[in-house]
Order: structure tokens, then C-alpha cells, then sequence
């Protein structure tokens, strides 16, 4: 018998200042859920990341900002906001908040790259 996974999102939140812990929570063949939680966090400058896998990704707390290497605006994040990242939009992390830990719940799928939502 299978035991179910219980546990809590928003405990055992121990990040490095400046950088991010990931807990995978489930890990198939069609799907990865992540557990996200970052400091005052930031992509190297220069660096895209450019996933061969579509992401969806939930803040559940802190905040973050996004950019998307063909918009020239961050796109702003707080507790509760959403995001679909197709397969290969290059994007990168501009910034954590650096007083709180930021946590996201980050679901990548095999899918057809259409987002829907």
C-alpha cells in the first residue's frame, strides 16, 4: 500500500538569502510539482530560463517579479497570483521579496503548450 503525501506548503520555509530551495513533491512521467520557496532571489544577469516543459506556477506567499524576454515590463506577483509559462518563453526571475520568503507551487506537464485559464 501507497502511503498518502501529507505535509504543509508554507512550513519548514529555509531558504538562502539570495537563493532558492526546491522540494519536489510529486515526480511522474507527465508531471512535476514543485515546491518553490526563494529570498531575496534573483536570476544571474543574463540568464533565461527557456523549458522544454510547460509550467504553471502559484505565489502562495511573498512576492516576485517576472520578465518575459519579449515584453519589456516585469510582470508583478503576489500571494494568489497565477502564471503559465509555455514550453520555451524564455523568462527569467527579476526579483524576491527580500523580507519574507517567497512560495511558489510550480506544476510542469507534459501538456500541448496551450495554457488555458
Amino acid at each position: 500500500m501507497i502511503s498518502p503525501l501529507q505535509g504543509n506548503l508554507l512550513a519548514e520555509l529555509a531558504p538562502t538569502l539570495g537563493g532558492e530551495r526546491v522540494d519536489v513533491l510529486i515526480d511522474t512521467r507527465d508531471l512535476r510539482l514543485e515546491r518553490i520557496v526563494s529570498l531575496a532571489a534573483a536570476s544571474a544577469p543574463g540568464f533565461w530560463y527557456d523549458q522544454i516543459r510547460p509550467e504553471w506556477v502559484l505565489l502562495l506567499a511573498g512576492a516576485a517579479r517576472l520578465r518575459f524576454v519579449d515584453e519589456a515590463q516585469d510582470r508583478v506577483l503576489g500571494p494568489g497570483d497565477f502564471l503559465y509559462l509555455p514550453a520555451g518563453r524564455r523568462h527569467r526571475v527579476e526579483w524576491t521579496d527580500p523580507d519574507q520568503p517567497t512560495v511558489w507551487l510550480a506544476l510542469h506537464h507534459g501538456g500541448d503548450g496551450q495554457g488555458g485559464g
